[in-house]
């Protein structure tokens, strides 16, 4: 059995998406999996590096790893009216150069705050630790992902909403792309259909099991929030929108690269599908 290690986030819309494949509820013949947590930032760096096989990214990494990694069509988030918050301390007015701690410097939400704000001082942190930096002043502000959005501290206000800043970029008619999986470009290509079928699976059948699921995620704290939250954090970013990628959704990734590439974010305009995997090699071969 070769033992496949899938690397994603700890928030809750990632350990969803992946558990129906912990819990042996899907499986891949062949294969054992097995799972590791990171921030998303150390998983784009890990992504760079060419650590893992399967790995979960932010999209506006991609372009940075196309040779490297192929896109997977499943297990995505997006947001459609909502996203990352840029949050400050309430009655605070920033200055045109306010500290601002970002989570991580290749994730979309850093990108689409850096065009927004091109004067603002940028640290970079744990997501985790964003919103008690904001508090403490050690930055005049931060920007939430996560369950953070829906949990911060009653002493924070929203400044900005990253939904806004996209819509202005991207015209107001887009989902705002925010995080996927890759698969390295080295695996064999039906090995690779495959590891997107079950991983395809495994959410499809988690959003088909969600109540059932999200009680076996709290029962064992592998989330960090309490039972109506995690039901509202999965309706934006574990939805039925995550199981394969949709053509509106196909649009708005490439609108994130196209507003990269004119922004000096990346040195070559992709379209993802050109990256996806090729999955009618699979009828081609067996037809």
């Amino acid at each position: 059995m070769k033992k496949t290690l899938i690397a994603h986030s700890p928030d809750a819309d990632d350990i969803f998406m992946y558990y129906a494949i912990k819990f042996g509820w899907v499986d891949m013949q062949g294969v054992t999996f097995d799972n590791i947590a990171k921030d998303i930032q150390t998983l784009n760096e890990d992504a760079l590096n060419g650590i893992y096989d399967i790995v979960a990214i932010s999209f506006a990494l991609y372009p940075h790893i196309s040779n490297e990694y192929a896109p997977l069509r499943t297990a995505v988030s997006f947001g459609q009216g909502y996203g990352p918050k840029v949050i400050k301390k309430k009655g605070m007015k920033l200055k045109r150069n306010f500290k601002v701690a970002l989570s991580g410097k290749h994730t979309t939400n850093a990108m689409l705050f850096r065009i927004a704000y091109p004067d603002a001082r940028i640290t970079y942190m744990n997501f985790l630790e964003i919103e008690d930096a904001v508090l403490s002043g050690v930055v005049d502000a931060g920007v939430l992902i996560h369950e953070s959005i829906l949990t911060y501290n009653d002493e924070l206000e929203v400044e900005r909403e990253i939904w806004d800043i996209w819509c202005e970029l991207s015209g107001g008619e887009l989902p705002l792309p925010l995080g996927g999986m890759a698969i390295r470009r080295s695996i064999p290509l039906t090995k690779a259909i495959e590891y997107e079928k079950t991983l395809t699976k495994a959410v499809n059948v988690a959003r088909k099991h969600k109540e059932r699921l999200s009680k076996m995620l709290l029962e064992r704290d592998l989330v960090r929030i309490d039972a109506a939250t995690l039901d509202k954090y999965l309706e934006l970013y574990a939805n039925d929108e995550s199981v394969s990628l949709s053509e509106l959704q196909y649009e708005a990734i490439d609108k994130l690269y196209e507003i990269g590439y004119e922004y000096g974010f990346y040195d070559k305009l992709i379209k993802v599908k050109d990256y996806l995997i090729p999955t009618e090699y699979e009828q081609l071969r067996f037809s």
